[in-house]
């Protein structure tokens, strides 16, 4: 074999592995670029006259549809001279930018709050539970240096890209400046300020503040405002934020609980199975122990009274020839006659005697359990999350009120489709970037809501694939509902792989209230 032939084999083998690999490679929820949607670039443009002076930039995120959270330091001229200085806000989707203007600013928590118009964001969620020392974290905004190597003009600050993410860990609390901050490794440059500190999950930590300086080699250490401080700040703006508590748990993880829980359903169910198969076999068992005996006692009886009618007949026909032998024909001959039609009874009752085929006897099936539990749960119900049956990034898991008809109607409003033995409806709103599948298994009583966050993009070919969906309110009509779930499959179909969250619920019937 020559050397090139041995090498291409080897460049074979190579690619062959490297492609196995790939195959196994666990396919995840990107929940930062999800979270990434929510984070914009913050433009600040000093203006005297028609002529621009000053120019700055950094980078922020939702709170709420049209406002965005940054650092005080970054829209500072823009607080000290109001009519000289422009905010632009930059999405990171889309083709467009957005006038701002400040509404809350407060430089001791270096904190700002902006207000903006014309395009709605997908806000972020805080989380609100402990940190561990060394947890992951991730930077997203858009930092300077990176702008300064990549931006060809003026106009690539404000055309929307998706943000910068770099990733770190939690090495601490401090206070700076009377302000508590969060002290981490993620790589974070000046055009960072105001962009969010994120856990894996995609939920806001903190506010990238600060970093420290890198001189002689020092390692380089940035400095996020605390999600503490951000809560009070936004209070004593007015403005709310979507809050969470729950524990991160990576999409890979729940899958693999999905996955275990599912295997241990599956054992359980095969059990229950073998357990009716013994149960069964032993039933059957004893029917025909029962039938055997039966049988048994049946064919002594024939046999005994086979043998009594052949005693009696012999008796008759002994009778009959001692009647003759005294002259007494006639009543011989009738005596005779009794005794063969007795013997001949007896012979027909000894074949007769009933035989026994254990192939047909069947044993007699136990009650069957209550089907209470597999109907259509009718009634208000009150669905609490099951959270280690969950998947929660930043959705509340507040109650959920339930009433389900038999005919799908969901709280006298919204008309589920049948599928694989539950119910089930997919959500695409109109102005949240949110997909989801939300479903109602009454066997067990479980609620999901399966939420997938989604680009513009997908959310556009959603909404048109929504839009094909007829029927909007509550229905008895089994091909509405058909054609209901058809649409749904469509939709589905549309989805990403893998979805963000999971909330699942069990449901129970509400407690009434006296009015």
């Amino acid at each position: 074999m020559n050397s090139s032939a041995g090498l291409g084999m080897v460049r074979r083998l190579l690619l062959l592995v490297t492609l196995m690999l790939a195959g196994i490679q666990p396919a995840r929820a990107d929940d930062i670029a999800a979270a990434g949607r929510g984070v914009v670039r913050i433009v600040t443009i000093a203006v005297v006259g028609d002529e621009v002076v000053g120019f700055g930039h950094g980078s922020g995120f939702a709170v709420a549809p049209n406002r965005v959270v940054t650092n005080a330091h970054v829209v500072e001229l823009a607080a000290r001279y109001p009519d000289n200085v422009v905010i632009g806000v930059v999405p990171s989707e889309g083709q467009k930018s957005f006038q701002g203007r400040l509404i809350a600013f407060d430089p001791d928590r270096d904190l700002a709050l902006i207000e903006f118009s014309g395009v709605r964001l997908p806000p972020l969620t805080l989380f609100t539970g402990p940190l561990q020392e060394g947890e992951p974290m991730v930077a997203l905004g858009y930092p300077g240096n990176v702008d300064l190597a990549t931006a060809q003009s003026a106009a690539a600050y404000i055309t929307p890209q998706s943000p910068v993410r770099s990733q770190g860990n939690f090495a601490g609390r401090r206070t700076l400046i009377g302000t508590s901050v969060l002290l981490h490794t993620a790589s974070i440059a000046r055009g960072n300020s105001g962009g969010p500190l994120l856990d894996r999950c995609g939920r806001v930590l903190g506010v990238n503040s600060a970093i420290t300086r890198a001189e002689e080699g020092d390692s380089s250490f940035g400095f996020a405002i605390a999600g503490s401080e951000l809560t009070a700040f936004l209070r004593e703006a007015q403005q709310d934020i979507a809050t969470v508590n729950v524990e991160c748990v990576s999409i890979e993880e729940r899958l693999a609980q999905d996955r275990s829980a599912a295997e241990q359903a599956a054992e359980e169910r095969a059990a229950r199975e073998r357990a009716e198969a013994e149960r069964t076999a032993a039933a059957r068992a004893e029917a025909i122990a029962q039938a055997r005996a039966q049988n048994e006692a049946a064919r002594e009886n024939y046999m005994a009274a086979a043998a009594l009618l052949l005693v009696l007949g012999a008796l008759a026909v002994g009778g009959a020839g001692l009647l003759l032998s005294r002259g007494r024909s006639r009543e011989a001959l009738w005596v005779a006659i009794g005794g063969v039609v007795l013997m001949l009874g007896a012979v027909a009752l000894f074949f007769s005697r009933p035989s026994f085929d254990e192939s047909t006897i069947e044993a007699i099936p136990e009650p069957a359990e209550s089907t209470a539990a597999a109907a259509i749960v009718a009634g208000r119900m009150l669905c609490t999350l099951v959270p280690e049956r969950s998947r929660v990034t930043v959705s509340s898991t507040n109650d959920v009120p339930l009433e389900v008809t038999a005919e799908g109607c969901v709280n006298g409003r919204t008309q589920y489709a049948e599928a694989n033995g539950s119910w089930e409806r997919i959500l695409v709103p109109s102005e949240e970037q949110t997909v989801s599948v939300l479903t109602f298994d009454a066997a067990t009583r479980t609620y999901t809501n399966t939420r997938y966050l989604l680009s513009a993009e997908q959310m556009s070919r959603a909404r048109e694939l929504r839009s094909q969906v007829e029927l909007k309110q509550c229905s008895a009509d089994q091909d509405a509902r058909a054609q209901l779930a058809t649409r749904q499959q469509a939709i589905r179909a549309a989805l990403p792989e893998l979805f963000n969250e999971k909330l699942v619920y069990r449901c129970d019937p509400a407690i009434a209230t006296a009015e």
